[in-house]
């Protein structure tokens, strides 16, 4: 398309474009074809002879719409722009752009997006985004007369439409039965699938009016203090991107849990997220609302668990060194680690969550003794850069990868990298506690942690989260859920124990017993608050 090959008409560029974004950009379309093809005993190669073409009759008719005299170049050239983006991740890490994926990327920050910065992804940016796009503003298009354009455009779409219809006509069942069987296809379709996202998401951020705002447990009230006086000091820490099946409580077969065993943690089996993201699960754990109803508009809309604790009264804190509460803590004090705040700790860009802790240090010396919920929003396990989150003295797992390409790192270096993350959070953990401890002589302490959501390390070829829910792989769906519960505090507080560590090792929990348990932390009774989903209520004996 330069301006040394000849002139080309407009359906001419059209088509050209149609042939790159089906031969370049839907590659990792085809590699989901291929697994499809892998699963049938019977395979009839004509059908799937068919799928590029199909594909690039469907591009051109939509493309077409687009190709209009003085809006065909910016359109296309910021098209492919994006859709090179998209190509990279969906290649390499198996990433799909649903919505909330979309949501993610929006409430990235800066520092976070470069992380994702790698002489790989810059090559692949140039290579299939920049030269292209220099390619189509290069090109001599030929207009004709208005009229005449008109006629060759319908022309050229009717054809296209003619030739979906006949292959439509000749393999509408086998079409349907594949995509059946092979139901994330068109999640795999670029820039189709992530375009519709970003609309979603226009329209629903931007367009669609706002709920009005309802304030939930405005009612609610502590109906008993504990038994030897003393107020609830009670600590969640929020996990960032740990799955479950890395932690020696749930069966790992490495000691990613060393400064953590000894302090009598109780593990909740067979926990899940509410989403793959934490621009969902995070908001998603703290709201009424389940995973099964959950949805964002709505949860912008009223309290969170936080703000139903501060109605009843208890002091509540939000320490964050991630990427921000998602809108939790709007409400309540929050404090956002500054990343240049520790030199020791901190790059300018992320810390290592040690600075949380000497925040939570510095919150716990100025508390009143009233009951009191702090959170910390650790950065944990954010990848790609898994190295980046613990410093040299808990480098334990070696050779580790040492860069943000993981894909291009050993299955072995990733394992030991993400372990890496693993027992940094445990010693993390392990100075929450001690923290806690040192506090029970003016109140009953205890500590909750969970994740947010898990992450895939290249299992069937999928890397990082986000994929949609219905077809994450239980790497993104399943998260470590721990519990620190001195017997002070149990004893305190009316809870057996014992029967908490019995219904822990049944399992089956997940992010929906969030908001409840910890409205039963401080004994909280509301409307809005519900004993089934509380973890303590079943195990209470008063």
């Amino acid at each position: 398309m330069s301006t040394r090959l000849k002139t080309l008409s407009l359906n001419q560029f059209t088509l050209l474009t149609a042939i790159f974004y089906v031969v370049i950009y839907n590659i990792p379309l085809f590699q989901v074809v291929a697994k499809g093809i892998a699963k049938q005993s019977e395979v009839n190669w004509l059908f799937i002879g068919t799928m590029p073409l199909f594909l690039l009759f469907a591009f051109s008719f939509i493309f077409s719409l687009f190709s209009v005299k003085y809006l065909v170049k910016p359109f296309f050239i910021i098209l492919t722009l994006a859709s090179s983006g998209v190509f990279y991740a969906a290649w390499q890490y198996g990433i799909i752009f649903d919505y909330g994926m979309i949501v993610n990327v929006m409430q990235t920050n800066n520092a976070e997006a470069m992380t994702y910065l790698n002489w790989m992804s810059v090559l692949s940016f140039v290579i299939t985004g920049v030269i292209p796009a220099y390619l189509m503003y290069r090109a001599n298009i030929e207009y004709k007369p208005f009229f005449k354009e008109l006629l060759h455009k319908v022309i050229f779409m009717i054809a296209m439409l003619i030739g979906i219809g006949l292959i439509a006509f000749v393999y509408y069942q086998n079409y349907v039965s594949f995509g059946r069987n092979n139901d994330q296809l068109k999640q795999n379709i670029i820039p189709t699938y992530f375009i519709g996202s970003i609309a979603k998401y226009v329209n629903l951020n931007y367009i669609e009016k706002p709920l009005p705002f309802t304030q939930i447990g405005t009612d609610a009230k502590i109906v008993s203090q504990a038994n030897n006086d003393k107020p609830n000091l009670f600590v969640m820490v929020v996990g960032e991107t740990a799955r479950a099946m890395n932690y020696q409580y749930f069966g790992y077969h490495r000691d990613t849990n060393a400064y953590t065993k000894d302090l009598g943690m109780i593990p909740f089996m067979d926990t899940t997220s509410c989403g793959t993201a934490t621009a969902v699960s995070v908001p998603c754990m703290f709201s009424k609302l389940d995973r099964a109803n959950y949805d964002e508009r709505h949860a912008k809309a009223q309290d969170t668990a936080l703000d139903v604790l501060h109605h009843a009264g208890v002091k509540v804190y939000w320490l964050d060194n991630d990427s921000g509460c998602k809108g939790v803590c709007d409400r309540i004090t929050h404090i956002e680690i500054n990343t240049n705040s520790d030199p020791k700790l901190c790059n300018g860009e992320f810390c290592y969550d040690q600075v949380l802790v000497n925040k939570l240090k510095q919150v716990l010396s100025t508390l009143p003794e009233k009951n009191t919920n702090i959170v910390l929003h650790i950065i944990g396990s954010h990848g790609p850069t898994y190295y980046l989150r613990y410093p040299q003295s808990h480098r334990k797992f070696v050779p580790d990868c040492q860069k943000s390409d993981i894909q291009n790192c050993t299955h072995d270096e990733l394992i030991n990298t993400y372990d890496n993350t693993i027992l940094y959070t445990d010693y993390i953990l392990s100075e929450v506690v001690k923290l806690l401890q040192a506090e029970q002589p003016k109140f009953n302490t205890a500590m909750m942690y969970i994740s947010d959501h898990g992450e895939s390390l290249g299992e069937s070829g999928m890397y990082l989260h986000g994929a949609p829910y219905a077809i994450a792989p239980k790497q993104q769906t399943h998260v470590p859920f721990l519990m620190w519960l001195p017997s002070q505090f149990a004893k305190a507080n009316d809870i057996n124990k014992q029967c908490i560590i019995n219904e822990a090792k049944k399992g089956g929990y997940s992010q929906d017993n969030i908001f409840d348990t910890l409205l039963g932390t401080m004994h909280i009774n509301s409307k809005d608050y519900t004993p089934k989903r509380d973890i303590f209520a079943a195990c209470r004996t008063n």
